[in-house]
């Protein structure tokens, strides 16, 4: 009987442990059959997978910035890595692409297949489009909230939304937008000389340039390079007739021609470039371009030229310097430092107003092969908005390259110039920080502090501010118009052509076989819809 008894419970004990195992299965089942669909889809990302938080194993980060590396930037650099060690165990190798290569190296970039974290990205600087070429990663709100915490708290929706491409956001814009504008800056010396006491146009400049010319032997008065300043001038004369956005609305790519609006148009009427007004106030600006380049007053091959006017304005070596009233203020120092006294003229609209920077003027993107996707956005996010991140990464290393003033302003190290100083102020590539971290500056010239103060006055909001088109459906088109604006337009721009009017013609030719009118109804449905969801 005790044996019967024995074996009962043993039986009983196994049904228990059978049943146990039973529920357990249905349990599972149960709570996998109910997860939400969205979280499934968004752990079968690449992006997700990577996404522990585990900082247990040290990483290399790769990023890539515009501009020249300062001489400076190994010190930088290495100081930068012992924080991000210390704080994420990772470290960080920094590669530049020179301004005169981001046109052609931009996209080689990102499409080489090689280990890259991040990159510099802006509407200015191919974002709709490489967004569109799939070359970013896509990011969303749980992703920056999680991973960059502190630049959540600053960033706006405002400026969040614009990133959106397709439904989709693929860049992290700064949390302090440029005020700025664009400018250009005169030699008060050469001005004083060519009887010119103020400069109100730029279209007035002439006698500016013949004196230059004659008294400066070895000055080129528009010493233009292959980036940049190749069309500058050309759009500072644009700005005379209509509000020039700086870049047709589809390629985004300030030397081409494409489909864009006057700024100061109310109704904001889509047009191409070779349309009302927009070819007449061309034609002003190409007359007058050739009338100086005829004189000699601008360099003959600028795509020869890697070197910024306004990098060589103080030594003597081009009349005016072009650039923003943000990155012109190294210039300034450095010319004052020198003896020289500029004046600085703002490229505003007729009615003298500009517009505000959009949302998405600096800022930047995780490349679409990032490894390290979360230890990235973490890197991110300390640089971008923790103070001592963001003082070493725009303005160096204390004591070497700045100090704190009793006054509380930087300033410079005893025996350290803006001429040798080996880490300037904004040459960095890093643009994209928290700005409103910043010190007011003890070399900061009058002229500067007079634009400075001016900038609030001198900004407005415009119609398509934050307007990103999207060229998905008419790639091949863009991609035509800005190869025939390379061969067609680019001359034009700074006065290198025979006759102005047949210049203008067979641009206008060339670009209908692009595809122009197609490219400007597809601009014209997406600015209408963002009109009205505006």
């Amino acid at each position: 009987m005790e044996g019967f008894n024995v074996k009962r419970r043993l039986w009983k004990g196994l049904l228990i442990v059978m049943l146990v195992v039973v529920l357990a299965f249905l349990l599972v089942s149960c709570f996998k059959s109910n997860e939400p669909i969205a979280d499934l889809e968004r752990d079968k990302s690449p992006a997700a997978s990577l996404f522990t938080g585990d900082h247990s194993k040290e990483v290399k980060l790769v990023g890539y910035l515009l501009g020249d590396e300062p001489k400076g930037m190994p010190d930088v650099l290495d100081a930068l890595n012992v924080k991000l060690k210390k704080d994420i165990n990772a470290t960080l190798e920094l590669n530049y692409i020179n301004w005169s290569d981001v046109s052609s190296k931009y996209s080689l970039v990102l499409a080489s297949g090689e280990d890259i974290d991040f990159i510099f990205a802006a509407d200015w600087n191919y974002y709709i489009s490489e967004s569109t070429k799939g070359a970013y990663m896509p990011l969303n709100p749980e992703m920056l909230n999680t991973y960059m915490p502190r630049h959540m708290k600053k960033l706006s929706e405002t400026a969040l939304k614009a990133t959106y491409i397709n439904g989709k956001s693929y860049m992290i814009p700064t949390s302090t937008p440029d005020r700025k504008v664009n400018v250009a800056l005169f030699r008060k010396d050469i001005m004083e000389k060519a009887g010119l006491k103020e400069i109100k146009h730029f279209s007035e400049i002439e006698p500016y340039l013949a004196e230059a010319k004659k008294s400066f032997p070895n000055m080129i008065p528009l010493n233009l390079d292959s980036q940049y300043d190749l069309v500058t001038p050309y759009g500072h004369l644009l700005n005379e007739k209509v509000a020039w956005p700086g870049a047709p609305f589809d390629s985004g790519d300030p030397m081409a021609q494409g489909v864009l609006a006057d700024h100061e148009d109310p109704n904001g009427e889509i047009v191409s470039m070779l349309e009302e007004p927009m070819l007449s106030a061309q034609k002003y600006a190409a007359t007058i371009m050739k009338g100086w380049y005829d004189k000699g007053y601008i360099s003959k091959n600028p795509y020869a030229n890697k070197v910024r006017s306004k990098d060589n304005f103080c030594e003597g070596k081009s009349g005016i310097a072009f650039g923003n009233s943000t990155d012109i203020s190294a210039t300034m120092i450095a010319c004052k430092e020198l003896g020289i006294d500029v004046f600085a003229l703002p490229m505003l609209y007729p009615s003298g107003k500009a517009a505000q920077p959009s949302s998405l003027n600096n800022g930047v993107a995780i490349a679409a092969n990032s490894k390290n996707p979360q230890r990235t956005l973490e890197a991110l996010d300390l640089i971008m908005e923790d103070p001592a991140y963001v003082y070493l990464t725009y303005f160096g290393i204390e004591g070497k390259n700045y100090i704190v003033t009793a006054d509380n302003k930087l300033g410079l190290p005893k025996g350290v110039t803006s001429q040798n100083n080996t880490y300037p102020p904004d040459a960095s590539g890093f643009w994209f920080v928290n700005k409103d971290l910043f010190k007011p500056m003890t070399s900061w010239t009058d002229s500067y502090i007079s634009l400075h103060d001016k900038m609030d006055s001198y900004l407005e909001p415009v119609l398509y501010q934050d307007f990103n088109f999207n060229s998905e459906n008419i790639k091949s088109e863009v991609a035509n118009i800005k190869s025939v604006s390379t061969q067609y337009a680019q001359s034009i721009y700074f006065g290198a052509v025979d006759n102005v009017d047949q210049a203008f013609d067979n641009l206008d030719k060339m670009l209908k076989i692009a595809g122009i009118d197609k490219v400007k109804d597809e601009v014209e449905k997406q600015a209408a819809a963002f009109i009205t969801n505006k």
